[in-house]
């Protein structure tokens, strides 16, 4: 009979490294293995540059399949929007892929040009401007290509206010910090985009405004006091137009108007239903024929429903899930109070659209007009967008672990090229 050494039990390892182990390897579970994929320094940086290209990718093939009777109609090509969009998406792409490569620095420095570039924007297109579909948000640049100064206030006010509340050195700001000048600004901002007539977007700048607020440590009484004027803002704004005032009417009672304010919301969620679980095929949507206004920008996922189903729409929803976890993650690990707000604000910015944007469609919330992130047609959107989520790609490549795992894996591939 043999036996062991009293110590023996002691030395051994009580968590041995699962790789080294076979037994307990084949033991381990999927909820693990996505806890170490979570856990790897890299995990952020490819969670946010991954599902940003799968919706973009996404996006471009539903703008080809929903754009291309009102193409047809407008163009003579079913094509001309979906290159146009193409485009503005190459553009977007390698202007985030720049971004990506900037430093923490660098978005510091921009804080104060970007912002006065956004404000002389903002009021350029009330005097030289454009008006299309009743709002005047549009600055002409060359033939068909225009740019929407609104879009690039939101990237403006999120690294100018991020800039301004990382400086406060406390960690609960005092109300002076935080109500000087950061809501007189964006206060301003929001009125110039409200005077071009656009709504949406003044919502969304309200929105940033609050997430970064909120990621600053500010007291919830203040948020109590911004909802109550926010409210107060948003009723005087619907009883001061009058197509406002019918969109909100509609949305309370869509039977009252169903062929007039009340249609598009009936026809996106008939073609929500009508797609089934997998879609009636790419390409075979029937509503984009006429019967959806906007079904390429404001109204791109009831089309999405109809031709991919309920497993497209879930899958949209699941990646912009996916995207929003990995933004406030971001936000939440990192040491850096400027990375922190300018994180929270972006992710407030997409998350906000999204659901906004969702919800007008599914009769949840009111139609404002806003499009979907990445997916919806529109060049300024979608450069803008791509733009921010390029600063927050080089936010996590600064993270210091993540720093450290791109020079090993550089290094690993220069000895392997030997």
């Amino acid at each position: 009979m043999s036996r062991t050494h009293p110590d023996a039990d002691r030395t051994r390892d009580p968590n041995p490294d699962p790789g080294q182990n076979p037994d307990r390897q084949q033991g381990y579970g999927l909820g693990a293995r996505v806890g170490l994929l979570l856990n790897h320094p890299l995990s952020t940086y490819y969670l946010l540059l991954g599902t940003t290209l799968l919706l973009l990718i996404l996006g471009l093939v539903m703008v080809l399949s929903a754009s291309s009777i009102e193409s047809f109609r407008v163009h003579g090509s079913p094509y001309t929007l979906a290159q146009r969009q193409g485009l503005f998406a190459v553009l977007g792409v390698i202007g985030m892929f720049f971004a990506a490569r900037t430093s923490i620095q660098f978005w510091r420095g921009l804080a104060w040009p970007i912002l006065g570039a956004a404000f002389v924007l903002l009021v350029a297109v009330l005097v030289i401007g454009v008006e299309v579909a009743g709002q005047r948000n549009w600055i002409e640049i060359v033939g068909p290509f225009r740019l929407q100064p609104s879009e690039f206030a939101k990237l403006a006010l999120v690294v100018w206010g991020a800039t301004l509340l990382s400086r406060t050195g406390r960690e609960v700001p005092t109300w002076s910090a935080l109500l000087m000048p950061v809501l007189p600004v964006a206060a301003a901002m929001m009125l110039l985009v409200l005077l071009e007539g656009d709504f949406g977007n003044t919502i969304m700048l309200a929105a940033i405004t609050v997430g970064m607020l909120f990621a600053a440590g500010a007291p919830m009484r203040l948020f109590a006091v911004l909802a109550g004027v926010g409210a107060i803002g948003v009723i005087l704004v619907t009883l001061a137009a009058p197509y406002r005032m019918q969109r909100f009417t509609s949305w309370l009672d869509p039977e009252a108007d169903r062929l007039g304010f009340g249609w598009q919301v009936s026809q996106g969620q008939y073609a929500l239903g009508t797609g089934g679980f997998w879609g009636v095929g790419l390409g075979a949507s029937r509503e984009k024929w006429g019967s959806l206004p906007e079904a390429h920008t404001d109204f791109i996922f009831p089309v999405i429903g109809e031709e991919l189903g309920l497993f497209g729409t879930l899958s949209v929803l699941m990646l912009f899930a996916v995207l929003a976890f990995a933004i406030f993650r971001l936000s939440r690990n990192t040491r850096d109070p400027f990375v922190r707000l300018a994180s929270a604000g972006v992710g407030s910015w997409i998350v906000v659209q999204a659901v906004i944007n969702m919800g007008g469609v599914l009769g949840l919330l009111p139609v404002t007009g806003v499009t979907l992130p990445l997916v919806s047609y529109g060049g300024s959107s979608l450069i803008w967008t791509l733009a921010a989520l390029g600063m927050l790609l080089a936010f996590a490549r600064a993270e210091p672990d993540t720093r450290r795992a791109l020079r090993r894996r550089s290094t690993a591939q220069s000895l392997r090229r030997r």
